[in-house]
């Protein structure tokens, strides 16, 4: 039987494939913007069937209905990383968190930590060999499709092709769902005077033939939009999005430098305008593979010149870094930080780079703290912590002892908080 026959045979509509769900499964949903949002609409049509079922997911970026109190007892979501349809879900006690490193998701499919009984995804249409392209996401939704018993797919014809380890082939799949519908956008990131002048901080840092990580947001833009007079820097990043697209067509990415993967742009999944869809679609300079690749700090080290730039909530006096978390509230997940900022470190030539605006709530928080808030979680030990960026300045902690990371700290922090937290450093003995 041919590829085509085979194909043809697992087409069904969305409410035949879900029929496939019964009560107690672990259902993977993928993720970002390839979550598949008709396949997720038939499965909470058909909660009042169902109990005990359990979601998983990454960030997804269309609505999370299967967390509505009315599906309580039907549905359970497990949020390996928060975002906002989930986070009052969360924060109430009405879905789980698993923090979790991004490299690592992949292992908790492959060794049976969480065990996958169906995966709902969204793929490309099949290309002349039967091969479908997961598109836009690859990086966690791959590893979760290769490890369940049951792959139901939506296959969109607005899904791109995107290259890299990111195909399956039809014969994988147990039950096929055609749809054509639009993926979901991103607006670009709101770049505050804050953000800007963050922005033209790193870009001094940041030197010609640099490989790049950095995800989407109003810091990430700014960074972007500010090297426009850099050359041949590359990309290597778990995310990325339009910003990615002009410095390309404008020559400055050309990932001629790089030490691995020459060439190519890396990344585990994308999101943003259909522009950066269109630009992804069938093009070999693009290749997207799964976390466990993409955000491996032995292979990110592998990038001469590896430059990471993450964000945080909150740093306190000592280096610590929270992104995760407000106080005891959960808010988003550990993600790729980390992996990156270990995997930059060891970098020949590496810039780790966590960066935050100096304050919160118009300028009445210093986001930069004696102490982290009661109950925050510690993303990013100080231990692995060498740069600190707001829009102040620049603070070299690594290899500084407390009093001169305190120091260092207090010197880009806000300068109506800095008296502040130089009497409460030393009131805890760090100056």
């Amino acid at each position: 039987m041919n590829w085509e026959s085979i194909y043809r045979s697992k087409v069904v509509d969305a409410q035949t494939a879900i029929s496939h769900v019964k009560s107690g499964d672990i259902i993977y949903i993928g993720g970002g913007a390839g979550a598949p949002a008709v396949l997720v609409d038939a499965l909470c049509e058909r909660a009042p069937e169902l109990r005990d079922v359990q979601l998983v997911h990454i960030l997804t970026f269309i609505g999370a209905p299967y967390v509505d109190p009315k599906y309580e007892g039907s549905f359970r979501s497990n949020s390996l990383f928060i975002g906002h349809n989930v986070r009052k879900a969360v924060q109430g006690g009405r879905a789980d968190f698993t923090p979790i490193f991004l490299s690592e998701i992949p292992r908790l499919f492959q060794r049976k930590i969480i065990p996958l009984d169906v995966s709902l995804i969204s793929v490309s249409p099949p290309d002349e060999h039967g091969f479908c392209s997961f598109g836009i996401e690859v990086g966690t939704t791959k590893p979760a499709a290769e490890n369940s018993r049951i792959i139901i797919a939506e296959v969109n014809q607005q899904m791109p092709r995107v290259l890299g380890d990111s195909f399956i082939h039809v014969s994988r799949l147990t039950h096929v769902v055609e749809v054509d519908y639009p993926l979901p956008e991103s607006v670009q990131g709101n770049m505050t005077p804050a953000n800007v002048r963050i922005g033209e901080i790193i870009a001094e840092m940041i030197p010609d033939g640099a490989t790049l990580q950095m995800g989407i947001g109003g810091i990430p833009d700014a960074v972007l939009d500010k090297l426009h007079n850099h050359r041949d820097l590359g990309i290597h990043t778990e995310l990325f999005s339009d910003g990615v697209v002009s410095l390309y067509e404008q020559g400055i990415i050309t990932c001629s430098k790089k030490t691995l993967h020459p060439g190519k742009m890396i990344a585990g999944f994308l999101f943003g305008s259909q522009r950066l869809y269109d630009f992804v679609d069938n093009n070999a300079i693009v290749e997207l593979h799964p976390t466990d690749y993409v955000n491996d700090p032995f292979r990110i080290a592998q990038n001469d010149n590896m430059v990471a730039i993450n964000s945080a909530l909150q740093v306190d006096l000592t280096g610590q870094v929270c992104a995760d978390s407000i106080g005891h509230m959960f808010y988003s997940g550990v993600g790729g930080q980390v992996d990156f900022i270990r995997g930059s470190s060891r970098s020949k030539g590496g810039l780790p780079i966590v960066a935050l605006p100096s304050t919160a709530k118009d300028d009445t928080i210093s986001r930069i703290s004696p102490l982290l808030a009661e109950g925050s979680g510690v993303t990013t030990s100080r231990n692995d912590v060498h740069y600190i960026v707001t829009e102040y300045g620049v603070a070299s902690l690594y290899g500084k002892t407390i009093r001169q990371r305190a120091c260092e700290l207090i010197n880009i922090a806000h300068p109506k908080f800095r008296d502040e937290l130089t009497q409460a450093a030393r009131k805890l003995g760090y100056l």
